[in-house]
């Protein structure tokens, strides 16, 4: 008889080419504290031994989790939409998220996203926020936090929305029908696609005459790393606010 716990989460993790950043250990560790949280590994087309890892990963924890391989590679942002569209196709659960291979958000700030969903039944997704305060381990590069407030404050005007870190790769959302609605069509962007969500979002809502205000919420996280390795480039963040305008046009405020 199977007695693994039906799981009441699914954290979607995007890899590309992560062979020789693959924290296996801090993956285990987790899945022991968290026995019902899901982690659905995806393949992004990586050219290392990433599969082959993840492969071995899920063998040794069956039940706990999945593997989705997709090819060729399509970019993050398709790699995290097929990932959330397909765990809450096929696995139970009331809360559906993403989290970043590389581990800059430790795992260990999940329950903090859980606890929040669980006391505010308004929120419909919690993102992680890297703001250095006192008390709180946020390690940047000084260039990509510099160049991250002013991409933050362009979409806070874009979006007529005073969110302070759309990019963090650590994001727990309710499983509904309005985020399966959100995620349906791929996005616009490679990498901005945190952007085109929230858009998405708020387009919803106002169709619906629905208040934005107290559905989102930003948790600042306790630690977060910047891990060597970084899939992106300057050039992707120069591309990013091309990204951004074509993201306006698809949805106007």
């Amino acid at each position: 008889m199977d007695l693994t716990p039906v799981p009441c989460c699914t954290l979607v993790v995007p890899c590309y080419n992560e062979e020789l950043r693959f924290h296996a250990d801090a993956f285990t560790d987790f899945l022991a504290a968290q026995p019902d949280v899901h982690l659905l590994f995806v393949n992004d087309g990586s050219s290392d031994g990433t599969l082959g890892r993840l492969q071995a990963f899920c063998s040794e924890h069956p039940g706990q989790t999945s593997l989705l391989d997709i090819q060729p590679n399509g970019g993050k942002a398709e790699a995290v939409r097929k990932g959330m569209l397909h765990a809450m196709a096929t696995l139970p659960g009331s809360t559906v998220g993403f989290w970043d291979a590389d581990l800059a958000t430790p795992l260990d700030a999940y329950p903090e996203f859980r606890e929040v969903l669980e006391a505010r039944p308004e929120v419909e997704m919690v993102f992680g926020a890297r703001i250095r305060l006192l008390g709180r381990h946020v390690a940047r590069n000084p260039m990509r936090h510099y160049a991250g407030r002013v991409f933050a404050t362009t979409v806070s005007l874009m979006l007529g929305l005073a969110i302070y870190d759309s990019q963090c790769g650590a994001k727990v959302f309710r499983a509904t029908l309005r985020l399966e609605q959100v995620l349906w069509k791929p996005f616009v962007s490679r990498w901005i696609f945190d952007v085109e969500i929230l858009a998405r979002f708020l387009s919803s809502w106002r169709a619906e005459g629905l208040n934005p205000d107290g559905r989102i919420y930003e948790l600042p996280l306790q630690t977060w790393i910047d891990v060597p390795g970084s899939k992106v480039k300057l050039s992707d963040f120069i591309r990013s606010f091309t990204d951004l305008l074509r993201i306006r046009q698809n949805f106007p405020r």
